[in-house]
Formats: C-alpha cells, structure tokens, sequence
C-alpha cells in the first residue's frame, strides 16, 4: 500500500484520482484546497486528513514525513513513508506545487497541462535530478483502446501515407467560466492549453513530429488551426461556446461534441473517456507512467498556438472556423 497526498482536492478533477488512489489499493493520507467543500473525500478516505491553507498542509506533511519514514506506529497512517503527490490545482500552479512534492521526498502525479511553458519542463528536470523522484502527468487517451489501434493503423501504414485528419471538440460552458481561474489566460493558458492539451498529446502520439503550427482562429472561446505532423495533415476546432455545436447536436440538448475524422471516417473514442484515471495510476504504480518528457510535445504545441498570430481564414482551415466570433461575455 502506497500512501499518497492530494493537492487541489475541491476540482472537478480530483474525485477521479481519489478513486484511482482507492481503486489501486493505496491510502490517502492528506488533501489540500483553498476551498472547503470536499466532502467527497468521504466517499473514498473518510480518516484522511484536510487543510485549507497551504502551510498548515505543509507543515502536516513535513511532520508525517518524518514519522513515516522511521515506520513509526501512528493511530491513522501505515507504516511506511509517504510516496506520491497527486496534483489537481490550477494550471499555473502545478510547477510550483510539483516541485513542492519532490521536495518533500515523493514522486509526482500531476493532471494536464503538465506545465504551461516547455522551459518549465527544462527547470523540473533538475529538480527531479537534485531529489530523486519523479514526475508523471496524466496523458489518458494514449490508454484508450480506440486510440492505440489508431496508432497501430498509422505505424502499419505505408512509409509516405499522409493523413487527412479533422479534430472537432466542443464542450460548453456558462458564464462561470470567465470569472474562475480558467478564464485567466495566464493562469489556465487559454482555450487550447485548457481543454485541448490532451488532444494534442494524442495527434502528436499516433502521428509524429510536429511540421508546421498554423493558428487560423483564437479568441476567449474557441482556438481553430491547422497542424502538419510526419504522418498526418491536421485541422482543429476546440470551443467552449454552445452556439458553436452542429445544430442537430443542440437539437438533442447535449452540450459537448467530440470527433475524430480520419480520411473521412469517425473515429470513436468517446466510451471510456473518463475512466482512464484508474489505469493511468496502475500504469505508474508499474513504473510505466508518462515521464517529463514525454509531455514535452503537447506542452510545445500548446504553448506557440496562444504565441503565434492567427492568421484569418487562409488556407486548409476548419470549416467550423467559418462562424461567427462573439463578444466576451463580460466585454474584457
């Protein structure tokens, strides 16, 4: 049994790494957020204990750290020292928070964005060199089923077959979005680092080395444009604007819309998409998880997509780029 600590555990997120934490048979010795509302924790590990505030969660730490690694007895923790950090918080804070779990002697499981900017990478890289642990960051789609035969169709392919592919994705969101830390640029990294990390991780995974990173569209709620990897021509639509959906799909009420088209047929990989954290932490546990540098590419891609300027509707563009822009919600 491996014990782990949480940091951001009021997210969306973070109930999905408590039950891959339960689920793999580990413990959850501590949690962390600024927020309070956390009794999901309940659910899961009902004697872990919560801290509100930062120093008081490090100062538990450093204390249990201490009365861990001498297997000392302890009315609520196992014997043995504490052994991961699982990460949750905003995405400007998981370098700082990263570098606060390896200090403290674990290793690291941090949600997408790993980080916001490839040199933060470099900087962790010591850090892992300079402790000896080790960081992993969650890239779930390389575990999915749909994927992985999508990456063995491409490598079984002839050597100077080029792809035509189009990655749709839209999952609305309310006003709430645009007052929360998300809808800071500089704290989530905008539209493509928020909800299309991941994405990119995989178009990089099952197709190879990024060409070319033409920007055609990007705005607070949505990010169109265009990538040339080795194996595959790329057009992208990423939103989180509900006018921006195919009209059948609001027809039915659903709010997210999610496709792959590879030379025009749908690849689906929608079953399965959230239940990818359990096997993420089993893969790791392993000692096969996804390393620094591993997430080197999508963090790459992300960051010269908010850096590059769009270039309007020229070229091979998305055809949902085509609508019309809207106004911020707030009018920033």
């Amino acid at each position: 049994m491996k014990n782990f600590a949480l940091i951001g555990a009021a997210g969306y997120i973070a109930p999905r790494h408590m039950r891959a934490i339960k689920d793999t048979g580990n413990n959850l010795i501590a949690a962390y957020d600024v927020f309070d509302s956390v009794g999901i924790v309940d659910s899961f590990f009902p004697k872990c204990a919560f801290y509100s505030e930062y120093e008081l969660f490090e100062r538990h730490i450093a204390k249990k750290r201490k009365v861990l690694s001498a297997g000392d007895s302890d009315p609520v923790y196992p014997k043995g020292k504490l052994d991961y950090v699982s990460i949750c918080t905003p995405n400007y804070l998981h370098d700082a928070h990263i570098r606060f779990g390896l200090r403290a002697g674990a290793d690291v499981i941090c949600e997408k964005p790993l980080v916001l900017n490839p040199w933060n990478i470099d900087s962790l890289t010591n850090v892992e060199k300079e402790t000896g642990g080790h960081v992993y960051n969650i890239l779930q789609l390389r575990l999915h089923d749909a994927i992985i035969a999508l990456k063995k169709r491409v490598a079984e392919s002839p050597a100077d077959k080029i792809f035509d592919v189009d990655l749709t994705y839209i999952t609305s969101r309310g006003n709430w979005y645009y007052t929360s830390w998300k809808g800071d640029p500089r704290k989530s990294g905008g539209v493509a680092t928020n909800i299309g990390v991941h994405f990119y991780d995989m178009l990089s995974w099952v197709f190879g080395a990024v060409k070319n990173n033409i920007v055609h569209v990007y705005s607070h709620d949505r990010v169109a444009g265009f990538l040339e990897f080795e194996k595959a021509r790329v057009r992208y639509f990423l939103s989180i604007n509900v006018d921006t959906l195919p009209a059948d799909v609001r027809l039915t009420g659903k709010r997210t819309y999610r496709s792959l088209l590879m030379e025009g047929q749908e690849i689906e990989f929608s079953d399965g998409f959230t239940e990818l954290h359990t096997e993420s932490y089993r893969k790791i546990l392993a000692g096969e998880g996804f390393c620094l540098q591993e997430a080197r590419n999508c963090i790459q891609i992300v960051h010269d997509i908010r850096n590059t300027a769009p270039v309007g509707l020229k070229g091979d563009y998305h055809p949902f780029a085509k609508q019309e822009l809207t106004r911020h919600p707030f009018g920033w």
